[in-house]
């Protein structure tokens, strides 16, 4: 499997890139910038995308997920309940922080739902939902290689912010209990800001759930 992680935008999103060397299908998690970086990477190493995977819809995970399709094609995939959070973040974060805004309407191609598994080539992610950050917030696991893209609900040592709009600390502590820490502690942990850590490592030391 080809993995490579890119640090995108004002707010430092890790973005990531998933390919399939047999049938060079690939994924981009989280486009928050960078658009066009990420279609050079993408053609370089002589990929084809065929899918957008959004973790949430806050301004700094999907800025170039549109303008992305647009120049590498792929199918745009998120959590319904996270259209409005998208909608929102192009009036205030994306004026907030000074960026362009999201042309045209917010369409998605592929509605996420847990227990959703994706295939792309021999990429499998199953969809977790995993709400506190955002309603509609996913992460995706891949069981088999023993990795799961997180978003921005659990940080190596720390978890996601819940005060903005509709955000729930209760849910998302419960999110991270009943979806990440039951999985194997070697299982990597890739989040959607700063470095990547373990399943094992922060169900024992980080402070929130001590």
């Amino acid at each position: 499997m080809i993995l490579e992680s890119r640090v995108v935008g004002m707010l430092q999103t890790n973005s990531y890139l998933l390919g399939d060397p047999a049938t060079r299908q690939a994924v981009v998690i989280d486009p928050g910038g960078d658009g066009q970086a990420i279609a050079a990477r993408i053609q370089s190493l002589g990929l084809k995308l065929v899918a957008i995977l959004n973790t949430h819809g806050h301004y700094d995970h999907v800025m170039d997920a549109w303008t992305l399709k647009e120049k590498q094609g792929g199918e745009i995939h998120m959590h319904p309940l996270d259209i409005p959070i998208v909608e929102q973040s192009m009036v205030t974060m994306g004026a907030y922080f000074g960026l362009k805004p999201l042309a045209g309407p917010i369409r998605i191609d592929r509605d996420l739902r847990e227990g959703d598994v994706l295939r792309f080539g021999g990429l499998v992610l199953n969809v977790l939902e995993t709400p506190g950050h955002t309603p509609g917030h996913v992460s995706f696991w891949m069981k088999k290689a023993r990795r799961v893209f997180v978003g921005d609900t659990l940080f190596a040592g720390s978890i996601g912010r819940t005060d903005f709009p509709g955000g729930s600390y209760a849910q998302l502590i419960c999110s991270v209990r009943q979806k990440i820490f039951c999985l194997e502690d070697d299982t990597a942990v890739h989040p959607g800001h700063g470095p990547s850590t373990t399943v094992g490592r922060e169900r024992k030391t980080n402070p929130f759930f001590r």
